[in-house]
């Protein structure tokens, strides 16, 4: 009974009719650990727009990126397809997405919104067939391929299918939101799509400013990703101040999410942070890279005033296969499911323990080739598996009793023969790489 109403405290009934159609706001930030914000536990880095964010609206605890690395996870993202079925499945060199590729930006285009993307694509570099203006976006400003997005100070940057000089001299973050800023104020009077893909706090550790945290007796690196983190917030809430100063707000859906699990590396343990820890003292297994939580939960918040429900946590679990259909049923009001995914406003009104899945796959850079070995995850309500390669033993976890992954009870659970046969149903072939795959510097 409990579980029932806390379940139901995310949504209501149904959706309302649209007299004018919703603005939509995807705010993504790179590598952010699923405790690296306030509303998620951290106690010492400050992120007060994000946390003012979940305030008014549903923040979802059981929540996953589309993979554990960027391009696949942004792939399903996009696309609506998880990693078992979509065409990019690992980060490799970039491998583009193909013409017959949807998107949910192409949808919305179709649909007369104006859309914008300010940061990282990683769906394909120039002169391939994933490039975003092929894609949907009217306008993009950033990085096209995910390589050339580790630098801060680039020699360029892409506006459109144009390289804008830099000179390596100029610190990337900041030029990508204003440029986000600009596209929120020039087309606020009609309805727009702008996906703030912002690069921070993605390793290198790189910014010229680590303020608030000069004085903190953390590492020097810690402090850096600290303020980058911040400045990830910083960005956030210019968005959500300019959506409230042009009386956008009720008709605008906000979603802010990571693209993939934390770090523990990057040259910093990140120590200082618990950058996996849950409310229950409980700490997520891996890290960005594994099919484990720490891999793939993410902070995932979802703002609609008057449609989601402010104030609320969700522990029904959703993932980037669904946010295709949740921006087709904001539009259209009808569109339950899309590809892999059904609308995480279904997914409030009627919870369901469907199979959702995750694959990740290697790559040989010298033959530009996906190898055979891949990991592959799938989650059945509270029940998860990962197989570590296709030859590997299959690992099961009850994620309810144990949400840090720590007992592996193996093929003899209760689960195990479902999850294992659910894993094999949601693999497909890898679709081939198409188009140049170089990094076009």
């Amino acid at each position: 009974m409990l579980r029932r109403k806390f379940l139901a405290a995310g949504a209501l009934a149904a959706l309302p009719a649209q007299t004018k159609k919703p603005n939509i706001v995807f705010i993504l930030l790179d590598d952010l650990g699923y405790a690296d914000v306030g509303c998620y536990g951290q106690k010492r880095i400050l992120t007060p727009h994000i946390d003012t964010l979940a305030r008014q609206g549903t923040r979802f605890t059981g929540a996953y990126a589309g993979g554990p690395v960027c391009a696949p996870s942004r792939c399903v993202l996009m696309t609506g397809k998880h990693g078992g079925h979509a065409r990019i499945r690992s980060n490799a060199g970039t491998a583009p997405i193909g013409p017959e590729d949807k998107t949910f930006a192409s949808w919305l285009r179709a649909q007369g919104y104006v859309c914008g993307g300010f940061g990282k694509w990683g769906l394909g570099d120039a002169g391939s067939t994933g490039v975003p203006w092929l894609h949907g976006f009217d306008t993009f400003f950033g990085y096209l391929h995910q390589v050339h997005a580790h630098s801060y100070f680039p020699e360029f940057l892409w506006e459109n299918n144009k390289q804008v000089p830099l000179g390596g001299k100029q610190y990337s973050a900041a030029l990508i939101a204003e440029k986000s800023f600009a596209f929120l104020r020039e087309n606020k009077d009609k309805p727009f799509f702008l996906y703030a893909t912002y690069t921070v706090p993605h390793g290198r550790f790189e910014t010229p400013d680590v303020a608030p945290y000069e004085d903190r007796d953390w590492p020097a690196g810690e402090k850096k990703y600290a303020a980058m983190v911040t400045q990830g917030d910083t960005y956030a809430g210019r968005i959500l101040a300019m959506l409230r100063d042009y009386g956008l707000e009720q008709n605008t859906l906000v979603i802010f999410a990571s693209d993939n699990g934390g770090v523990r590396g990057e040259g910093h343990e990140l120590t200082t942070f618990d950058t996996m820890k849950l409310a229950n003292g409980a700490t997520l297994r891996g890290q960005k890279g594994t099919l484990y939580e720490g891999g793939l939960r993410v902070p995932f918040v979802v703002r609609w005033p008057g449609r989601v429900k402010a104030g609320a946590v969700s522990n029904t679990p959703v993932y980037f296969a669904d946010v295709f259909a949740t921006v087709m049923h904001a539009v259209d009001g009808k569109t339950k499911s899309y590809g892999d995914g059904v609308s995480v406003f279904e997914q409030l009104r009627k919870p369901a323990a469907r199979t959702m899945a995750w694959q990740d796959h290697r790559w040989t850079a010298a033959t530009k080739q996906l190898r055979p070995d891949y990991g592959m995850a799938v989650r059945i309500g509270d029940w998860k598996a990962v197989r570590e390669s296709p030859g590997a033993p299959l690992q099961v976890f009850n994620l309810r009793e144990d949400p840090g992954e720590t007992r592996d009870l193996g093929p003899s659970a209760p689960m195990a023969a479902r999850l294992a046969q659910a894993m094999a149903d949601q693999h497909t072939p890898p679709l081939p790489h198409l188009g140049d795959m170089k990094f076009v510097r």
